[in-house]
C-alpha cells in the first residue's frame, strides 16, 4: 500500500495527533528508510534492503537548518508546541544523535523556550550510554513497546538485528519514570500468521510491563495512514478507550489517538 518518506531534514510544522503543532527533524536519508525495525505498519514503508545511498545530515547542517527555521517562525510569530525527532526511521541510529540533541536544546532555549523537545524512538539503543544520556535531556522521551511478548514484537516490528524485549524493558526501567511509552494496537494477518495485541493475554502482560517501567504517561493509538503490509485492521475507538481505562486504573496517565 502507498507509504511516504520525509524529503527534508526540517519539516513542518505539522499538526500531530499526539503532540500538537510539531516541527519535525529527520536525521535519516531523505530518499530511503533507515531503521533497525521494519514494522508492518510503518508509514514510511519497508526498509529498502539496499545500502544507504544518501549521506546522513551532519550535526552542523541540522543545527544551521533548524536555527534558520526557528528564527523564521519567531519573526512570523508562528505557533509551535514541540520539536520532534522522527522522520524516515530510527533517529537514535544517527552517529551524532547526542550532539544534535544538545544543539537543539540550545536553539530551543534561544528562540522558543516554552516549546518541548520530543524523540520518537523504538528503544532498541537505550543501552548505549550516550543515547540514554541524550534521551534523559529531552522533555518528551517517547519510547515504543507494542507487546510484552517477544514473538508478537518480532511479528509486528520485524527487528533487523539483535532484539530482546526483556533487555529493552530492563533498559526502560533505568529511566526511573522519565519516559513516555507509546503502543500501536492492531490486529490482522501477516504472512499467514494471525496477530492481535489487544487480547486479554496481551493486555494483561503489557499492563504488568507498564507497572515495572512506571512511565510518566502512556500513548496508545492505532493505524491512521497507509501501511506497507496488507491485512492490518484498525482498532476501534471503543476498544482503545477500554484499554486506556485499564491503564488509568493502574494509576498511570494515558491518552488515546484513534
Amino acid at each position: 500500500m502507498p507509504t511516504f518518506l520525509f524529503d527534508k531534514i526540517i519539516f513542518g510544522p505539522v499538526k500531530s495527533r499526539r503532540l500538537g503543532i510539531s516541527l519535525g527533524i529527520n536525521l535519516l536519508p531523505d530518499t530511503q528508510k533507515l531503521c533497525n525495525f521494519n514494522c508492518i505498519y510503518c508509514e514510511c514503508g519497508w526498509n529498502s534492503g539496499d545500502k544507504i545511498k544518501a549521506a546522513l545530515p551532519k550535526a552542523d547542517e541540522v543545527n544551521q537548518m533548524l536555527e534558520s527555521r526557528l528564527q523564521e517562525m519567531k519573526e512570523k510569530k508562528e505557533k509551535l508546541d514541540v520539536i520532534t525527532f522522527a522522520g524516515n526511521g530510527e533517529p537514535t541510529m544517527h552517529p551524532s544523535f547526542s550532539q544534535i540533541i544538545e544543539n537543539t536544546i540550545a536553539l530551543r532555549d534561544k528562540y522558543f523556550p516554552e516549546v518541548k523537545i520530543a524523540v520518537l524512538s523504538n528503544a532498541t539503543l537505550v543501552h548505549k550510554p550516550e543515547i540514554f544520556r541524550a534521551l534523559n535531556l529531552v522533555d518528551l522521551n517517547i519510547l515504543k513497546i507494542d507487546s510484552a511478548f517477544e514473538n508478537t514484537c518480532r511479528l509486528l516490528n520485524q527487528p533487523t538485528g539483535h532484539f530482546s524485549i526483556n533487555e529493552i524493558i530492563s533498559g526502560l526501567q533505568k529511566f526511573n519514570g522519565k519516559l513516555i511509552i507509546q503502543t500501536m494496537f492492531i490486529k490482522g494477518c501477516f504472512k499467514g500468521t494471525v496477530f492481535d495485541n489487544t487480547t486479554k493475554r496481551e493486555i494483561d502482560a503489557w499492563l504488568e510491563v507498564l507497572k515495572k517501567i512506571n512511565p510518566s504517561h502512556v500513548m496508545i493509538y492505532t493505524v491512521a495512514r497507509d501501511t506497507p503490509a496488507e491485512g492490518i485492521e484498525k482498532i476501534s475507538s471503543g476498544e482503545l478507550d477500554n484499554i486506556a481505562g485499564l491503564v488509568k486504573s493502574s494509576g498511570i496517565s494515558v491518552s488515546v489517538s484513534d
